[in-house]
């Protein structure tokens, strides 16, 4: 109500002084006079629009009478005003009368600048609109106009001021014929026109329902109807032109601007005039696209909406980066030119009261006394000031009783409004970048802003423009207003989750793409996998041989390598089109290092890190092609390869964009070497672990599997169920050292912890047997010299082939340990050669009087480098963390002398197995007892180095126990319990070889050698006899 008053307080004023209003001369005064009738007529009608206006009202009246005991006094007048104001327009066009002339005389003012910034594109670009390169010898010549603000005064400004205030005072368009034409062209340039936001005001309908009910306006209905169609018609393609011209005009400007900066100086009101251009045919598009009848849908889609706020974008980073270039160039500009100019402008007055002669002066002084030395000390100008003393002199001017009437002298007019864009120029480069180039108006829009960025992502040529959607959500703040602060959280959280959305979108699509070209480039590499060249070789050997083989129909196989045999190069593959849409879009994301929305920084390339590690993180997994049902996995070799294909196609991505992708790879591979990565999800270190325990280790203990020393790899037995893998494939030198490069050493230790958790559980059962044999055990240990009670003792031992075949379990396990510690001390001299020998060197000079708990430190170091040991720290971990309650650590001691004792007693009643056949080829046998060697020794340091017994003691009592008991079996005179007595008889070799703590010397004086010469010539022999 106060503003209203206020308003018509103005009005009534400006009427009375008679005021002069030309937007060319006195442009200030002029704009803020036909910005506050549209702000109060644009204010009326969203009054009108809120339908529970009345009952709004009355509660507030309700409450200021609770609050203060009385009604409010002016709640009459404001009831009154709602009522009558009903029809917003109709009672404003009464209202209007007596202000018209002034009003009309402000609109037809711009007849000089409203019909030339309407132009068609192809008028732009006849006349070269924006082109610095168009006349090149013109190109340091600053760019000029006697209108300079209206140059790049908003269209949809002037339109509003156009549409609305001819409507107010709409006498004038039966009268005047530039009043008509402006009209009549405003009317066919939109269908509606935005009053708040996105509060929209259909034009034609509302001016033809006002001035049906006016007697004589046929004519003026008729004119509206014929600028309807013309609107709908031609509106939309018109506006569509225009944006593809500036789309080229923009690109243009940007391009020589980057390269030579300096011209922003001279040619700044050619980006200021772009951004302005651009920025309407933005808004109109925005706001037409819901409201316009179409009749032409695809005037009103465009998919290349993108690229033009791109070049916006550009401008304006442009502005802000060489802001102090165009600082100097205007604080010259204004002390070297325009000083001196008003100065003479000012002496040629004919008449100059005194007030305005001490303005002008003060304006001369103002400018003359700037220098180029402010700018490089960095100091901050303020011309606000100045440019308010200006608007206060059109004021004093424009009046009709003025002693300086500014009507008569307009080169002074121009003259100051082109000093104040210079001012502009010096300090308020931000300002003037709101002013010409915000958007913040799609934060009002998201439904819309959102599908253009899904369209500018749809088509690969607009992809690398799709940054300026995030840039755009800096604009937003810049809609907030200090009366209404309550709305800063709303629009600064849509800002950010907007811009969190755009950027979370184009890092999923350039991961998309790149998981599609990996996809492609581990296909290429599977092609060169060994595999595959079978079929090659057997076609070279048929060849030579000269057999046919196959159908002659049958095509042949395409090499790997064809696909980059280009015989045409037009061809375009794939792959091409993978990496021409990759390098669009990562041009996107590369283009800002970072953007700040509403205090809060977003750096576009971390959300492509980001999302490249989850991806690779599930691709890795992925690529293992584990299959828990039938327990299926890739091969480790096959797994390497995938996963160096898709690093290759990784690493080239920092072509494109400067991410560390190496800190992807250790983010990513140092998480699959531990058991759960960082979001609790298996890792390729579990799904091997899992496999190699519970489906291949598996089959070794259920007899299907053995382990072949000669080829260090486990190698299926020919069995009734035939196994859906083949283990060799698995488990050979190849695949072990693949497996490392997979897992490191970190993905090693916790297999080799693993093995050693099944192990131990092996050994606390073993420890069971020996409690329930303890008393027998314990008398056997000391008659190992009396064979007759040794045979009694042995008939009373319960569980002896469960013992073996437990020990023989823990034998395969740590062979299969062995052969890991093998592949990872392989890989490890390769990649850190001198790491490794100075590990391998310290743990070789060991003081033999070390102590144990230092010994095992350097152990542990050791097995983590993959180098043997003497003792497994790993095993002695696994062990000790086994307490049992209520028994004392001398009755373990003792019970791991007896289980070493019962092992030893139990090893003749191998001899009876089928299986225990000793076979040269393999250096095994076919039961995996060889296994035991590895198993006894290792068990041995183990536990009586947590029990801190001697070793070697207690591995000469088990080899004198040992030798015993098989000695007794070369008495024996069945043959069923003795068909492979030589081939058991080797076990002794095998330990004390294995041994680091037995010698052969210590074995000659317990067993004789020639019955061992004997026992491998007798197995060579008969190896030799059943092969032939």
């Amino acid at each position: 109500m106060e503003f209203k008053d206020h308003v018509c307080e103005l009005l009534n004023t400006i009427d009375v002084c008679q005021v002069f209003f030309d937007i060319t001369v006195n442009f200030d005064l002029t704009k803020n006079y036909l910005d506050l009738i549209i702000t109060y007529t644009t204010l009326m009608i969203l009054l009108s629009r809120i339908e529970e206006r009345k009952a709004i009202i009355g509660l507030y009246n309700y409450a200021h009478e609770m609050t203060h005991g009385a009604s409010d006094r002016e709640y009459p007048r404001l009831g009154q005003m709602i009522v009558d104001y009903e029809n917003p327009l109709k009672k404003m066009m009464e209202e209007f009368v007596p202000h018209s002339k002034s009003l009309s005389d402000a609109l037809i003012s711009l007849q000089m600048v409203y019909p030339r910034r309407n132009l068609s594109a192809d008028q732009w670009r006849n006349a070269q609109l924006l082109s610095l390169i168009s006349a090149p010898s013109t190109m340091l010549n600053p760019a000029q106009s006697d209108t300079m603000p209206c140059e790049y005064l908003s269209l949809d400004a002037m339109e509003k001021w156009i549409i609305f205030g001819f409507i107010l005072c709409h006498g004038i368009l039966n009268s005047d014929a530039a009043a008509l034409s402006l009209w009549k062209l405003a009317l066919q340039s939109s269908s509606c026109l935005a009053l708040f936001r996105d509060e929209v005001f259909h034009i034609h309908k509302a001016a033809e329902d006002l001035f049906v009910n006016i007697r004589g306006y046929n004519k003026r209905i008729n004119d509206i109807r014929e600028c309807k169609e013309a609107a709908v018609s031609h509106a939309g393609s018109m506006h569509r032109e225009r944006r593809k011209f500036l789309r080229s005009a923009l690109k243009e400007l940007a391009t020589v601007l980057s390269d030579q900066p300096g011209l922003l100086g001279p040619k700044a009101l050619f980006v200021f005039m772009a951004l302005s251009f651009a920025r309407d045919e933005i808004i109109w598009l925005l706001r037409h696209a819901d409201n316009m009848p179409k009749k032409s849908a695809d005037d009103f889609i465009d998919k290349h909406i993108a690229e033009l706020i791109f070049y916006m974008e550009e401008l304006r980073a442009h502005v802000r980066k060489y802001g102090p270039v165009m600082q100097r160039y205007y604080v010259q500009y204004l002390s070297g030119f325009d000083a001196v100019v008003l100065n003479e402008l000012v002496q040629n007055l004919s008449v100059c009261p005194e007030d305005e002669s001490i303005i002008m002066s003060s304006f001369v002084n103002t400018m003359t006394s700037l220098s180029v030395k402010q700018v490089e000390d960095g100091e901050v100008f303020d011309f606000r000031g100045m440019r308010l003393d200006w608007f206060r002199l059109q004021a004093y001017t424009s009046v009709s009783k003025a002693s300086l009437s500014l009507a008569d002298h307009r080169e002074l007019g121009k003259m100051m409004n082109t000093i104040i864009f210079h001012t502009k120029m010096v300090d308020s480069l931000v300002e003037m970048l709101v002013e010409t180039s915000d958007l913040s108006i799609f934060c009002f829009y998201s439904r819309a802003f959102e599908k253009m960025f899904q369209q500018c992502l749809e088509l690969p040529s607009q992809s690398r423009y799709s940054i300026a959607f995030p840039l755009l959500c800096t604009h937003f703040m810049s809609c907030t207003h200090e009366l209404c602060p309550e709305e800063r959280h709303h629009i600064g959280d849509r800002s950010l989750s907007l811009c969190n959305m755009f950027l979370d979108e184009m890092a999923k699509q350039a991961r998309n793409l790149i998981t599609d070209i990996c996809t492609e480039q581990c296909t290429l590499s599977d092609q060169l996998l060994p595999k595959h060249c079978a079929k090659t070789i057997s076609q070279a050997v048929n060849k030579k041989s000269k057999k046919q083989t196959g159908k002659k129909g049958e095509p042949e196989r395409e090499k790997p390598g064809v696909e980059s045999m280009r015989k045409n190069r037009l061809v375009v593959t794939n792959l091409d089109k993978l990496h021409t849409a990759l390098s669009e879009l990562c041009f996107s994301i590369n283009y800002v290092p970072n953007m700040v929305v509403w205090e809060h920084t977003f750096t576009p390339r971390e959300y492509l890190t980001s999302h490249l590690e989850i991806r690779f993180t599930k691709s890795i997994v992925g690529m293992t092609m584990y299959n828990q049902a039938t327990q299926e996995i890739a091969k480790p070799s096959e797994l390497l390869t995938s996963v160096r294909a898709y690093m290759t196609v990784l690493q080239s991505i920092e072509n494109y964009v400067q991410i560390d992708i190496t800190r992807v790879f250790n983010n990513v591979l140092l998480q699959q070497t531990q058991h759960l990565d960082s979001h609790g999800e298996p890792t390729i270190t579990s799904l091997y672990t899992n496999w190699y325990l519970e489906t291949l280790l598996r089959q070794v203990s259920n007899g299907h599997i053995a382990y072949f020393p000669a080829m260090k790899a486990f190698v299926n037995l020919p069995t009734e169920n035939e196994l859906t893998f083949n283990a060799e494939e698995y488990s050979d030198i190849s695949e072990m050292r693949a497996l490392s490069e997979l897992l490191g050493p970190y993905g090693m230790k916790f297999l080799s912890e693993s093995l050693m958790w099944h192990i131990s559980s092996q050994v606390a059962e073993l420890k069971k047997l020996v409690v329930e044999n303890v008393e027998v055990l314990t008398q056997m240990r000391t008659s190992f010299d009396k064979p007759d009670q040794m045979a009694a003792l042995f008939k009373r031992l319960s569980s002896v082939d469960s013992v073996l075949k437990r020990m023989t379990i823990i034998g395969v396990i740590l062979s299969f340990r062995s052969l890991a510690q093998e592949a990872l001390r392989d890989v490890l001299s390769y990649h850190i050669p001198f790491l490794v020998s100075s590990i391998e060197d310290f743990k070789d000079h060991i003081p033999r009087e070390t102590d144990m708990k230092v010994a095992m430190n350097v152990y542990e170091l050791s097995s983590a480098a993959g180098l043997p040991c003497e003792i497994d720290p790993a095993l002695v971990v696994a062990l000790s963390s086994q307490k049992s309650e209520n028994i004392s650590p001398e009755e373990e001691y003792k019970i791991a002398c007896l289980l070493m004792v019962f092992v030893a007693v139990s090893l003749p009643t191998l001899a009876s197995n089928v299986m225990s056949q000793y076979s040269p080829a393999i250096e095994g046998h076919c039961n995996n007892i060889h296994c035991l060697a590895k198993a006894i020794n290792q068990i041995a340091a183990a536990l009586f180095t947590i029990h801190k017994g001697s070793i070697e003691d207690r591995l000469k009592e088990f080899l004198a126990l040992a030798s015993s008991s098989l000695l007794k079996i070369g008495q024996e005179t069945d043959k069923t319990t003795t068909r492979n007595r030589e081939s058991v008889y080797l076990l002794l070799d095998m330990i004390v070889q294995e041994s680091p703590f037995l010698t052969m010397d210590l074995l000659e004086s317990c067993f004789p050698y020639v019955l061992l010469r004997n026992a491998y010539h007798a197995v060579y022999k008969q190896s030799v006899t059943s092969s032939a």
